[in-house]
């Protein structure tokens, strides 16, 4: 289960002038640089998708619903899947809104997937990135995870198409260059 994570500073406040804010962060997309913008919309009961920094949850999202905001960019989630050490409720953690991004949209089911696409597998609870390793029969793959080198058979069911949330947008991936 994720951990507590530690209050971080405002990444927009700038240190060196009290009072002002920085610009923008600025990501990649595509070679051009775009502002991160976070999604200022997120309201109570709102299914969301939260990621972890913490060691063996990098790289997943797991469905959670937004309970109530509890300060500058940041809001108390409940996951929907992840329970407390008790296993007596859902949990609840305060996320900053860079962890957190508005569910992916449904409409972009596909009858089949292809060798090399980029998905998402639901593994564990989470939804994993991963790549499309080997097509088989009856609607089933292998996907590889670079970050821990496995493969791992799915149902069709248990994946998605890979999107990225920049710049208040979801962007589709293209094939997976490398392995």
């Amino acid at each position: 289960m994720p951990r507590k994570r530690r209050d971080n500073p405002d990444p927009n406040f700038d240190t060196r002038s009290p009072g002002k804010k920085r610009a923008a962060p600025l990501e990649e997309n595509g070679g051009e640089k775009v502002p991160i913008v976070t999604h200022k919309k997120f309201t109570k009961g709102m299914p969301v998708e939260v990621c972890s920094d913490e060691d063996g949850f990098h790289g997943a999202w797991f469905a959670a619903t937004i309970v109530e905001a509890v300060g500058n960019e940041k809001f108390l989630i409940e996951y929907q899947s992840l329970r407390t050490e008790d296993n007596s409720a859902f949990l609840r953690e305060e996320i900053d809104t860079l962890h957190i991004r508005p569910n992916p949209p449904v409409e972009t089911a596909v009858e089949h997937f292809s060798l090399l696409q980029e998905v998402d597998a639901l593994y564990n609870d989470g939804w994993w990135v991963g790549v499309i390793s080997k097509v088989l029969s009856g609607s089933r793959y292998i996907v590889y995870f670079r970050s821990t080198y496995e493969e791992i058979e799915f149902q069709q069911s248990e994946l998605r198409l890979h999107q990225d949330w920049i710049g208040g947008k979801w962007v589709m991936s293209s094939r997976a260059l490398k392995l």
